[in-house]
């Protein structure tokens, strides 16, 4: 198997009779619990839930399955013959649910799973720590200070230059002046004089020449590396290799099987096929790095080759960008790679986010791209990926990306079957229609709102002023044109707000509104100049949904305020409560009785007219409520019922994001809890919600009650708590 382990099996099999067990499940903590399957006992240690590989959100133990199962002979009945039925995907949730006997005893001692191979190199430097209880076969030799373990007819001929753990094989050499750290070589392996290891382990039949310097890497059977040649950390070399002299095997690079690297060669990416075992490349939808540093033209004309693969042959994706410049290089690079792997390619050029996805709901592309600048800092680009339906990407989705990108596994298309590359300039006029369809026009050019729009430089500001028009507005538009040259970041929001605000005082207009580059989200302004934030905008909503008679479902993440529940329960409307991914809420929007997906942050999904959040029919359709309702704006937000919502985030490690949630589970057990996305625990009608971030390590703390104080008691309460967990499992 692929486990390394010092568990004791008899208890763990006397675990399971004195428990009468049908099957018992060996588990164990760890800190990262998001790679492997949690399991959740109660105080018989009976099993009750299974988690698959979590996210951060789903995560309320850091207890996991090891692999290593105790059954009894009846539980294989349940196995079909002839079918695929994995026991910890289908014939434990089978067990759990004919309520058979399935227990899950935690067993102290060592455990890692060596399934890849930074994981396999670490497992020997635990053994060389001493954190498994392992034995050697090798004799320890009589040398002071060291430990030294020699196999039988070892020809060594200097021991000083050894340090920490080593072990050598049965008819090894080691010849002359060398220096070797924490490392294991295998039998008839030959190392010359001068060469330089720390923390190796070479399997056997190999030959090592001359001053070659190899650092925490795996060397396989029957490789020969070369005189001065230099592997950098995190090398796997795989059987029957020949690394010429000289040669420089950049760090993490994995050679595969019968390769020769010639003299001299500097090698800076796989060789043939592997998987390199890094952090992912997406977070949620989005890869994002340093425009031309971190997604160099190399790097993304990869990338898009990588996702071409993933696609069918002669298929078609939708591509787009925002105003700058990075955007534009970079995205000809992505398309280069599609082209390559045989993907077609219909290019709306500069466009907003609403756009693209508005035309991937219509039949035609299989996905999208859109290329931006990152609001958090100007030097940052982000590419979101769509589905098919205009829906960010699935996790699933993404790792097939990122799978085919590490193991350089692309496809290539003939000299004659590259794809195709089609401009489209017609999207805009579809998507007129159905924003106009979609909205009660009578009803808004009898109201002739005069609103202020500032549009942050972006490409929105070609598209909303014509429709606003033809609606019946008046628009004062604020930087209403396409600077290519710059973006504006959110810190400069701030003050837009404030200018944003004094505008629309001076003026007497009814509404403001601040429309993020994406235009996608929106900040409001409201006729006294007040400035919402994205609750009080979410709640504001909502009132004014229910206001105008609106029936239906609306779809909210888990951390929106129960103000939603009170003013839709007042109109018999439900409420769904989603997951806060950007991927789970507009997975809600969807669903055929919904009729309003909100976030905390200004973005709305109104499904009637798209299931995806537009910022530009968020600013028309709130002004239709505010006129149907026959009420201004600060007027709707009286009528929203008065609560205290707060919020903060606490650093926490990745390492200890498990634990704090498995303690948070455990201090929840006697109390009313849900666990959508995180852990929400409910006082009577005040909560408090400890939600881990899925992308920086950081908890992030919501909580709401009756007044600010009470809110604010509650907050401080379980920030201590959470500081207090931090500190036990340092």
């Amino acid at each position: 198997g692929d486990l390394l382990t010092d568990f004791n099996l008899k208890k763990i099999m006397d675990f399971h009779a004195d428990n009468k067990a049908k099957a018992t499940i060996t588990l164990t903590s760890v800190k990262d619990p998001l790679q492997f399957g949690v399991v959740i006992t109660d105080k018989e240690k009976r099993i009750t839930q299974f988690l698959e590989k979590p996210g951060w959100g789903e995560v309320i133990s850091d207890t996991i399955n090891t692999g290593i199962y105790v059954l009894e002979p009846e539980v294989l009945k349940y196995i079909p013959e002839g079918e695929n039925f994995d026991f910890s995907q289908d014939l434990f949730p089978l067990m759990l649910k004919k309520n058979d006997a399935l227990f899950g005893v935690t067993a102290k001692g060592y455990w890692r799973d060596i399934g890849n191979t930074d994981s396999y190199r670490e497992a020997f430097h635990d053994i060389f720590r001493g954190k498994v209880n392992l034995k050697i076969d090798e004799p320890k030799q009589d040398f002071v200070g060291k430990d030294l373990r020699l196999g039988a007819d070892v020809k060594l001929e200097h021991a000083s230059g050894l340090e920490g753990t080593v072990v050598i094989g049965d008819n090894s050499q080691v010849l002359g002046d060398v220096r070797i750290k924490d490392s294991v070589i295998g039998r008839n392996c030959t190392i010359e004089a001068g060469v330089r290891l720390s923390r190796c382990i070479i399997w056997d039949n190999s030959y090592i020449k001359k001053g070659a310097k190899i650092t925490d890497s795996v060397i396989c059977s029957n490789v020969r590396v070369g005189q001065g040649a230099v592997l950098e950390e995190g090398v796997i070399v795989a059987e029957d290799t020949s690394i010429g002299d000289e040669a420089v095997i950049k760090a993490d690079v994995k050679i595969w099987p019968k390769k020769t690297i010639e003299a001299g060669a500097t090698v800076t990416s796989n060789m043939i096929w592997g998987e390199k075992w890094k952090k992912a490349l997406f977070e949620g939808a989005i890869i994002k790095g340093l425009s031309n540093v971190e997604l160099t033209p190399e790097f993304v004309a990869k990338l898009g080759c990588a996702y071409g693969t993933s696609l069918p042959k002669g298929s078609f994706v939708l591509g787009g960008r925002d105003s700058s410049p990075s955007s534009r290089m970079l995205k000809r690079c992505f398309v280069g790679g599609l082209l390559s792997a045989g993907v077609n390619v219909r290019d709306m050029k500069m466009t907003s986010l609403p756009l693209l996805r508005y035309k991937l709901k219509t039949f035609g592309e299989v996905g999208g791209v859109h290329f931006r600048q990152s609001q958090d800092d100007p030097a940052l680009l982000e590419i979101v990926f769509l589905d098919g339906d205009g829906l960010d990407f699935s996790s699933n989705m993404g790792k097939n990306v990122e799978r085919t990108f590490f193991k350089e596994n692309f496809r290539r298309a003939h000299h004659t079957e590259p794809g195709v590359l089609v401009e489209i300039n017609n999207v805009g006029d579809f998507y007129r229609e159905g924003f106009l369809r979609a909205l009660d026009r009578e009803v808004l050019k009898k109201a002739a709102c005069t609103v202020v729009v500032d549009f942050s430089f972006s490409p929105a500001s070609q598209t909303l002023p014509q429709l606003l028009n033809e609606l019946g507005f008046s628009v004062i538009a604020l930087n209403a044109y396409v600077d290519e040259g710059r973006g504006v970041q959110l810190k400069e929001k701030n003050e837009a707000l404030r200018q944003l605000a004094t505008i629309v005082s001076s003026l007497g207009a009814q509404s403001g509104f601040w429309l993020d580059p994406t235009a996608e989200a929106i900040t409001l302004v409201d006729e006294t100049g007040r400035i919402y934030n994205g609750v009080e905008l979410l709640s504001l909503v909502v009132a004014m949904l229910m206001k105008a008679g609106q029936k239906g479902t609306i779809a909210v993440p888990v951390q929106a305020p129960s103000t939603i529940e009170q003013m839709a329960g007042q109109k018999r409307c439900q409420v769904t409560r989603t997951k806060s991914s950007d991927r789970a809420m507009l997975e809600a929007a969807t669903s055929s009785e919904i009729v309003l997906t909100g976030t905390t942050d200004g973005r709305f999904a109104f499904p009637r007219f798209q299931a995806a959040f537009d910022g530009m029919f968020s600013i028309a359709k709130l002004m239709e409520l505010a006129a149907s309702c026959g009420m201004s704006l600060s007027q709707g937000l009286s009528t929203v019922p008065a609560r205290a919502y707060l919020q903060t985030s606490l650093a926490c490690p990745w390492e200890m994001k498990g634990g704090i949630m498995r303690k948070m589970s455990e201090d929840s057990l006697e109390k009313e809890a849900s666990f959508i996305d995180g852990i929400k625990v409910h006082f009577g009608d005040d909560w408090v919600l400890v939600l881990p971030d899925q992308y920086i390590p950081i908890v992030h703390i919501v909580a709401e009650a009756k007044d600010h104080k009470a809110a604010q008691r509650l907050l401080s309460e379980y920030q201590k708590k959470l500081e207090g967990w931090k500190k036990e499992l340092m």
